[in-house]
């Protein structure tokens, strides 16, 4: 495939195995799974629920830009909870990140996530 990009920035936590941080075929970009790493330290950001999705979706923002676009533009988005009574404090970030028309969305409860996070997202963006 000529027209696949791998996109990558150093302002969100680097690959933790064989794959890229996002990928752009034409004018859609498919974000791989961000959990709550600070990019400087790659340290897992632990504690309070809503503080470890604003992590997320700060490295979420960052690959985003590197591919041109923002949290804008997903257009679906895909949390990961290990514990779904978290699921209206993550809700409560969305609405102050997000405008209308918002992203499609699945919420997912997870027995377990890499490195023993207790939220991820992964999503898809149109530039």
């Amino acid at each position: 495939m000529s027209n696949k990009a791998h996109i990558f920035t150093e302002k969100a936590p680097a690959a933790i195995g064989p794959y890229s941080q996002a990928v752009k075929v034409n004018n859609t970009v498919y974000l791989s799974g961000q959990i709550p790493l600070d990019p400087e330290n790659m340290e897992l950001i632990t504690g309070d629920i809503q503080a470890q999705a604003r992590q997320v979706f700060a490295n979420l923002n960052a690959v985003c830009e590197a591919a041109g676009s923002d949290l804008s533009g997903i257009v679906k988005l895909n949390i990961f909870l290990t514990d779904l009574s978290n699921f209206a404090a993550v809700n409560e970030i969305m609405a102050e990140l997000f405008e209308q028309p918002y992203p499609a969305r699945a919420a997912i409860g997870v027995k377990e996530l890499p490195k023993s996070a207790e939220i991820e997202m992964d999503a898809i963006v149109v530039t």
